[in-house]
């Protein structure tokens, strides 16, 4: 039931554009100009033999962000979760670079915290490879999960004063609005926001560090899998909505319910 589970339903195809959770003016480069610093030089990355480079990396995004790595990293990320970084594919810092409008240098920077992350793997002098997970790894992911989660949510559910749980209620009511549109990249950010909220009652930083890493590693695509479906979202924003109402009123037998049905979702 996280945004990483392989479900039915077909993945989408890539539509060039700005993805409807973007804002702002995107920058795009025309495909028959590639900027001087994004061309090919000696030793940079380009399709090797025998390798497959996909050759019409994700659209250029909108973002906000002061720093262009962060921007880049950012948009990224969201191109992860939506599935048009393809598992098992290998893309170049320079085509990727023309595409967001900017030079190779910060998509490499950008990429390489995606590999210290795992979401991808360096191939030198030729690109980045986005990882193929299977079934296996995220069922294991949601059960580090619930072992790290479900006991902080119940101890904290037994402490913490209706009034602070009231104030996640727009977070929670984020994941339902991004689920209603159908926007995955936009339903990740605002998933993990309320879980680290939720934690972050606990006040142990490194235990919140450690829980959003795994959060965000079980929203990666499966290799070959299917797009999340919008009914599927819609139920994982409502178990959100749900669990809230339950902290608020103490119901620690309720609570207990479903976050284990949201962990035990994960790996469906």
């Amino acid at each position: 039931m996280e945004q990483g589970s392989a479900r039915e339903g077909a993945r989408p195809a890539y539509a060039p554009g700005v993805s409807p959770h973007a804002s702002g003016d995107a920058a795009r480069v025309p495909q028959d100009r590639v900027p001087e610093q994004a061309r090919g030089r000696h030793g940079e990355e380009g399709p090797a033999r025998g390798e497959h480079t996909h050759s019409e990396p994700p659209a250029p995004r909108a973002v906000q962000r002061h720093s262009v790595r962060g921007q880049i990293l950012d948009a990224l990320r969201a191109a992860l979760v939506d599935g048009e970084l393809v598992p098992g594919q290998v893309y170049s810092a320079p085509a990727l670079g023309a595409r967001f409008g900017v030079s190779a240098t910060p998509v490499r920077e950008a990429m390489q915290r995606l590999a210290a992350e795992g979401a991808v793997e360096v191939v030198p002098n030729r690109g980045f490879r986005v990882t193929e997970r299977g079934p296996r790894e995220l069922a294991e992911l949601a059960e580090v999960r619930a072992l790290i989660e479900v006991p902080v949510m119940l101890s904290l559910a037994r402490t913490v004063p209706a009034h602070r749980w009231s104030v996640l209620r727009p977070l929670a009511e984020a994941t339902v609005a991004a689920a209603a549109v159908g926007d995955r990249a936009a339903y990740a950010e605002s998933d993990r926001a309320f879980h680290r909220a939720v934690l972050t009652l606990s006040g142990n930083e490194q235990l919140v560090t450690i829980a959003d890493e795994l959060h965000r590693r079980s929203q990666w695509p499966l290799v070959a899998g299917p797009a999340t479906r919008q009914a599927e979202l819609l139920a994982d924003a409502a178990e959100h909505t749900a669990l809230l109402d339950a902290l608020i009123a103490q119901d620690l037998t309720v609570v207990q319910a479903l976050v284990r049905e949201h962990f035990n979702g994960a790996d469906r």
